[in-house]
């Protein structure tokens, strides 16, 4: 089974200091820091590389679903929002919402839907990340 690997490292406090986060074999490469994670800074953060994980993943496992059901999807198009909260107990991922739209030429919303109840079950990003509620809604175009 294939390991992948992502690197980050921080340069000094955690309100003054920045850091710079690397994956995919050069893929991306950017910049994140207090503003860009907290308030609306410059660069990344680590909820948005959360975010761009699931609605890949969750995509290609509902692709997987209708096309083994016989309904390959012309296009699936996912945005995950991944909800960061800051409390007296420090900062929490409160939810995830999965916004997912699909193409798929012979079937109905119904089963749509429920395909993508399915995925948002059982796509591995999903599976790791149980601790925090996850909802989805899904339109048939």
């Amino acid at each position: 089974m294939p390991v992948r690997s992502s690197k980050a490292e921080w340069h000094g406090g955690l309100r003054d200091g920045h850091g710079h986060m690397s994956f995919g074999n050069g893929a991306f490469d950017g910049e994140f820091s207090f503003g860009s994670r907290f308030e609306s800074g410059v660069g990344t953060n680590p909820e948005e590389l959360i975010a761009a994980a699931h609605a890949g993943c969750f995509s290609m496992q509902l692709s997987g679903l209708l096309t083994k059901d016989g309904h390959p999807p012309r296009r699936i198009a996912t945005v995950a929002k991944v909800r960061l909260n800051v409390g007296q107990g420090g900062a929490d991922i409160t939810s995830i919402e999965l916004e997912t739209e699909g193409e798929v030429p012979g079937i109905d919303a119904a089963t749509f839907t429920r395909a993508a109840e399915q995925a948002k079950e059982i796509c591995p990003v999903s599976k790791a990340l149980k601790a925090v509620k996850t909802s989805v809604k899904a339109t048939l175009r």
